[in-house]
């Protein structure tokens, strides 16, 4: 079991919170791309496998934020 302090709590809702701008403009950076004239499917590809490890370090920073149950 691993109790979190205040500070903990503080830096992980922070890193949360810049992991989800990054996010937002990797979805702002993929919706211009495929307005280009010239789509560059290998770059698309990549931003969007950024954007899935994005979420899944989301998915642990809150998984973390969350009490633990049986505490």
């Amino acid at each position: 079991m691993n109790v979190l302090n205040d500070a903990e709590i503080h830096e992980l809702k922070e890193k949360l919170y810049q992991l989800g701008i990054e996010h937002r403009d990797l979805d702002d950076i993929v919706e211009r791309l495929y307005e280009a004239a010239y789509v560059d499917q290998l770059q698309i590809s990549r931003i969007k496998r950024r954007k899935l490890q994005i979420k899944d370090s989301m998915t642990r920073i809150e998984s973390q934020l969350i009490p633990d149950l049986n505490a």
